[in-house]
């Protein structure tokens, strides 16, 4: 939602605790069991108060949906547009889906439970998101089967297999534990790609091309 005219920085401050306390809330009860009122009590605000920074509770669940969806997004995009072979750009994007996970816990709860209490064009809008992250990850496993680095087999079923075993990470994830996010998506990437390739993908060389496009970007 954008910042009404007139607001300063005050408000946006404002208005990202509210988001970040009800994607806690949502989180915990669920967005339908998880009323204005209790949103408004959290954040000290009374309920007028609050519908003055954020319009409508749906809004809320908008806000949350675009805070998963959008930078990946955009980072998607990035990974894609890159000069790498296919398997890298897969590692890459892996590596970040989880990076998302990790930063953004709360939120990834109520992505994966909460989105179809979103309607209308709101719905719409983030289906199309969801489906344009699908298509790149669906892109890539195309063109790793035809450079021959996976074998040939149905590219939709393979985008869901990739997606599912990373999107299933906030169901027990604990930031606090040993496994990072590189650590995962090393391991992750790993067992699908031996899948896909029959046990023929050089993991070694997979890893070392990774490293070398990843110090490139940041350099």
């Amino acid at each position: 939602m954008a910042r009404p005219p007139g607001h300063g920085p005050a408000y946006e401050v404002k208005r990202q605790e509210i988001i970040d306390t009800a994607a806690a809330l949502f989180a915990k009860k669920g967005y339908a069991a998880t009323g204005i009122i209790e949103i408004g009590d959290t954040v000290g605000l009374a309920k007028g108060a609050l519908y003055y920074y954020i319009g409508s509770k749906e809004n809320l669940l908008v806000e949350i949906q675009g805070r998963v969806l959008d930078p990946l997004l955009v980072v998607a995009t990035r990974i894609q547009e890159l000069d790498a072979p296919p398997l890298v750009k897969l590692r890459l994007l892996s590596e970040e889906l989880l990076n998302v996970i990790f930063e953004r816990l709360d939120h990834i709860w109520v992505y994966e439970h909460d989105y179809r209490q979103l309607t209308g064009e709101n719905l719409s809008r983030m289906l199309e998101k969801r489906k344009e992250v699908e298509h790149v990850v669906r892109s890539l496993l195309v063109d790793a089967m035809d450079d021959g680095s996976l074998r040939k087999a149905d590219p939709t079923l393979a985008m869901l297999q990739f997606l599912n075993m990373h999107n299933r990470t906030y169901q027990w994830l604990d930031p606090d534990k040993r496994w990072d996010a590189k650590f995962l998506s090393k391991s992750y990437c790993h067992t699908l790609f031996n899948g896909f390739a029959d046990g023929k993908c050089d993991l070694e060389a997979l890893e070392a091309q990774v490293e070398a496009q990843t110090a490139a970007s940041t350099a």
